[in-house]
């Protein structure tokens, strides 16, 4: 097994992310026979967050591991195409790469299953953690994924536990995937504690509709605020834009009329333009006013907005110029 690479390590991120690092297959057609015909593309939610995050110019670098084989070295060749350092990557020998299988329906829709029994993206250790990495971000983003099995979990909470410690702001996106979860139960104990550790939170209506009961907004944004004592709470309503909450401000931002083919990552990509714009403001999240809430709002639903109409995750992230043209 192989620790981070270090081989001319560049210095931390700017955001650091911790989770899984993954391929995605996504039927593109169905041969004669009625077999899938599969498009491989690299995803996993903290890597596509990352590349959105690079893509506005600011340093990101990711915390995973992958199976020492043909996909675990594309996903790290990937990830330095999408300007996104690889230093907080180590690969396992021992078991395979993660694999997502995404069906997608009429409206660019998704539903997923895994090869995960286990991947390599749960077998990452809090010894292989690079505590340096963390020390020197200014935010560290995670979600529930890596919280499902151990020793991730560990892994997740200390990092987490580490980036406080050291003074970051943490970001958290529950990303709920219910086929990776023992039961719900499990779940939701996972992600209350998440929300618990974070100072910026992306939820989507489905997840603010499992954890409260409601999918209202406004009721998921209250909560997370209140509640949780989130600083900045968002969430994302697909085609109907998105809300942002801050203790004293409050905004919504419509999308912008697109075609969509693949919804795959575009909530990640929201959360990375967020994230990017909210350290490029400089302006701590619960100290945002209506007027900065609403420009990062309408940046980061362009951004995912645009996503949409080009297949994958982390290669359908846009151009920083591309999302501001339409601003």
């Amino acid at each position: 097994m192989t620790g981070p690479e270090t081989a001319a390590r560049p210095a931390a991120g700017d955001v650091v992310a911790i989770g899984e690092l993954l391929v995605d297959f996504a039927c593109r057609d169905t041969d004669a026979a009625g077999y899938p015909l599969l498009q491989a593309n690299p995803g996993g939610a903290p890597a596509n967050v990352l590349a959105a995050v690079a893509a506005c110019g600011l340093r990101a670098c990711l915390i995973a591991k992958v199976g020492d084989d043909a996909f675990g070295r594309l996903l790290v060749a990937s990830l330095a195409r999408a300007g996104v350092s690889a230093a907080g990557v180590v690969t396992d020998p021992d078991v395979f790469t993660t694999l997502a299988f995404v069906t997608i329906d009429g409206e660019g829709e998704r539903a997923f299953s895994f090869a995960r029994k286990p991947g390599a993206d749960v077998r990452l250790r809090p010894d292989e953690v690079d505590g340096g990495l963390i020390d020197g971000a200014r935010l560290l983003h995670f979600g529930s994924v890596s919280m499902t099995d151990e020793p991730a979990r560990a892994a997740t909470r200390a990092a987490v536990a580490r980036a406080k410690r050291a003074g970051a702001y943490v970001s958290f996106d529950p990303n709920l995937r219910p086929p990776l979860w023992r039961d719900p139960a499990a779940a939701r104990r996972e992600i209350e504690w998440g929300l618990t550790q974070a100072d910026v939170v992306k939820l989507s209506g489905e997840e603010a509709a499992f954890l409260f009961g409601d999918g209202a907004p406004e009721t998921a944004a209250n909560r997370l605020i209140d509640a949780y004592g989130v600083s900045l709470a968002a969430v994302t309503l697909g085609a109907d834009g998105c809300l942002l909450r801050t203790p004293t401000a409050v905004v919504r931002a419509a999308a912008p009329a697109v075609r969509p083919v693949d919804t795959t990552g575009a909530g990640d990509i929201f959360c990375g333009y967020l994230l990017a714009r909210l350290l490029t403001d400089g302006v701590a999240p619960a100290a945002l006013d209506e007027e900065r809430l609403a420009a990062i709002a309408r940046a980061a639903t362009v951004a995912a907005s645009l996503s949409t109409e080009r297949h994958g995750g982390l290669s359908a992230v846009p151009a920083e110029a591309e999302v501001l043209s339409r601003l």
